[in-house]
């Protein structure tokens, strides 16, 4: 369990959580301790200020005391004591700068100078300095934590007195405590439910990576048509996406290699049997001959004729097949230069020519410019060329007519055969195909298959199509 994301992802919520509440708990209790005092201290200050105020006018009137005279000793100053006893319940005194207690309040005890903390006469001093002083040094005297404020009684500009007043520090320690308290329980119902979503989050934010990782399985078992199917705009979206994608690329990758193992197998199937022909023919007529099977001086003279013819299919063949080889070999060099296509073509039709007058065909050459400059291999663009123009004069009718045209950029061949069976149309670029008309009984099928390699090698548009006329119609756009 400890090892699952989700797990792993609650446990550093929770954590940061409860380091986020064990911080602001304790800068909570500090701060509300300090407010609690502070609003304490502001008003025993207020309380003191106004102690002070009446006792002024009392003083002022009044005698100081002396040492001599008792503690306790009122004089004057009866209606402000009244007033003392009524907003104090007796925790205020009344000093003067000697620390001669002039009241105690009514009802409490009476103290001696030597009953006084060790810091008194440092706070009655500063009071009779003129300021506000607080101190927790009468807590040992007064048997209770007491927090105690010094104020000035003025007269005349002059400070004649001190007013000390004590309050017991229990009711602050117990409002920090109540708030303390209060503050743990809402932390600690926070946390139950940071700790619950938490767990969620970690739960929703687990699922899809689990999906993930189903999918990279089924990838890596050879299931490339395995997905995701998450689809969010963040970063976990962004990687579900790349797996996405890398699948996809994977089916492709699969589906290429099936094709390219297809064709390698109707390569070698297809080699196979236009070798076993030829071959087959030779050794029959090599067995013939050997075994005196054949003696008339014309049979043997016939057979000789055929294997010769043999031999050349074959060594067509082969040619054809390096050709295509080195072609498709993008490490095969291309030997480029300035050519003239203007007098490419007339060489081509010349050639083409002799072919042509077997069967009594016309060969029309038209261009339309006398200057087209292009860059090519001479010889691998007279290849291909000659394999359009001599397709296009095998499947013309006798005393019909070919005719090779450049307009613009483009050469246009078009026969008056029969044309390209719809069926056969997309395939015809193939190697080893062969149309159904049986009109090139001596073909390979691999001349129009390297003419789309040469094409291609130079950057040469090369479509075939019918013409509505009738015939065959192949098209380079250079």
């Amino acid at each position: 369990m400890r090892h699952k994301i989700a797990f792993k992802l609650s446990l550093a919520f929770f954590a940061a959580l409860l380091l986020f509440a064990l911080l602001m708990g304790g800068l909570f209790y500090t701060l509300f301790r300090k407010y609690s005092f502070d609003a304490k201290k502001a008003q025993m200050h207020a309380q003191a200020d106004a102690i002070a105020a009446a006792y002024a006018g009392d003083m002022a009137g009044s005698a100081p005391a002396t040492p001599g005279r008792g503690m306790g000793q009122r004089g004057g100053m009866g209606p402000s004591l009244r007033m003392l006893d009524d907003l104090t319940s007796g925790n205020a005194w009344v000093v003067d700068a000697n620390l001669q207690l002039l009241t105690s309040g009514r009802g409490q005890r009476s103290y001696a100078y030597t009953d006084l903390p060790q810091d008194a006469e440092q706070v009655v001093e500063r009071v009779f300095q003129g300021e506000h002083v607080f101190s927790e040094g009468f807590s040992a005297l007064l048997a209770t934590p007491t927090l105690t404020v010094g104020a000035p009684i003025e007269a005349d500009g002059r400070v004649i007195g001190a007013v000390l007043l004590h309050a017991p520090v229990e009711g602050v320690q117990e409002a920090t405590a109540g708030g303390t308290n209060i503050l743990l329980l809402s932390m600690g119902v926070g946390l139950v439910a940071s700790a619950l979503l938490s767990w969620l989050s970690a739960g929703w934010l687990a699922r899809p990576l689990k999906r993930m990782r189903g999918t990279a399985q089924a990838l890596a078992a050879g299931d490339y048509t395995a997905r995701t199917g998450i689809r969010q705009s963040d970063e976990i979206g962004d990687l579900a996406g790349a797996i996405d994608t890398l699948s996809v690329r994977l089916e492709d990758a699969r589906q290429e290699g099936d094709k390219l193992e297809r064709m390698r197998r109707d390569f070698v199937a297809n080699i196979s049997h236009e070798l076993r022909t030829p071959v087959t023919v030779i050794r029959g007529s090599l067995e013939a001959l050997r075994d005196s099977i054949v003696s008339q001086p014309e049979k043997v003279a016939a057979y000789h004729e055929q294997m010769l013819a043999e031999s050349r299919g074959l060594e067509r063949l082969v040619n054809d097949l390096l050709d295509l080889s080195r072609l498709q070999n993008l490490d095969f060099r291309i030997d480029m230069e300035e050519l003239n296509l203007t007098e490419l073509l007339p060489d081509v039709a010349r050639s083409a020519g002799r072919l042509a007058a077997d069967k009594g065909i016309d060969i029309d050459l038209r261009m339309d410019q006398p200057l087209l400059p292009i860059q090519g291999d001479y010889a691998r663009l007279r290849q291909m060329l000659l394999i359009i123009l001599g397709n296009a004069v095998k499947f013309s009718p006798p005393g019909g007519r070919v005719s090779v045209a450049l307009t613009d950029r483009t050469v246009t061949i078009a026969d008056q055969g029969p044309g390209i069976a719809p069926e056969d149309l997309p395939h015809i670029f193939d190697r080893f195909y062969k149309t159904s008309g049986g009109a090139n009984p001596e073909g390979s099928g691999l001349g129009l298959a390297i003419a789309r390699q040469i094409a291609q090698r130079h950057g040469i548009e090369l479509t075939a199509d019918n013409a509505p006329e009738g015939g065959a119609v192949f098209k380079l756009v250079f």
